[in-house]
């Protein structure tokens, strides 16, 4: 889809080691997301990539100085609420085009929640699910690649990314890269069925395991 790694893993892979999210799990789909960026090239906009990793840059570096501070709790249910109505507002009709103002506000959102947790895809993917396959998975893709890049930057700036992080990102790339060798056989289904209804579905579940863990 182009989308969708944070919001799987993420919920499961707390619950075998905290330590996987979300250093290891946003370094280790970098490697997928510079796969599905350079697969889908052509197709990538250019110009609200520009604008939504200019608002992830200011979401980064306020996660960055709250990251110490906030309870994961609290986030958790904040995080929940937010991707739960953002959803219902989709369900209702409610869109915006990907214009320059909201891909930035888009961006700075996703940048906020995925330096926290990882997951801060569904802002972008809301913002470009009435878009086709190709274009939807590589600007979100491109996306991705430079702002989970600079994430990560920040994490290692705060001490959240260091040698073990690197480690455990290592054992995570194998299984990325098995994914992404058998999406090829699915890709065509969800370009023939719209990308909204995944989207929409993905984000809802996320939010619902997320959630659950902090009601846990």
């Amino acid at each position: 889809m182009g989308f969708g790694l944070g919001l799987i893993a993420a919920p499961v892979l707390l619950l075998f080691d905290s330590r996987l999210v979300p250093g290891p799990l946003m370094a280790s789909g970098i490697v997928l997301t510079l796969l599905v960026a350079y697969r889908e090239r052509a197709a990538i906009d250019l110009v609200g990539l520009r604008f939504a990793f200019g608002g992830r840059v200011l979401g980064t570096i306020l996660a960055a100085a709250v990251l110490t501070s906030i309870s994961p709790r609290v986030f958790d249910f904040v995080f929940a609420g937010l991707v739960l109505a953002a959803v219902a507002l989709a369900l209702s009709g409610w869109s915006v085009a990907p214009s320059r103002g909201h891909a930035a506000v888009a961006g700075a959102v996703s940048g906020f929640m995925g330096t926290i947790s990882s997951i801060g895809g569904p802002p972008m993917a809301l913002l470009y699910q009435g878009e086709g396959g190709a274009r939807f998975r590589g600007t979100l893709s491109g996306y991705f690649v430079l702002g989970a890049t600079f994430s990560i930057v920040a994490l290692s700036i705060v001490g959240r990314f260091g040698g073990d992080e690197a480690v455990l990102t290592a054992y995570l790339v194998p299984a990325i890269l098995v994914g992404l060798f058998a999406s090829r056989w699915l890709r065509e289904y969800v370009d023939r069925s719209g990308v909204r209804p995944f989207v929409l579905g993905l984000s809802f579940c996320s939010a619902m395991a997320v959630l659950a863990r902090a009601l846990a």
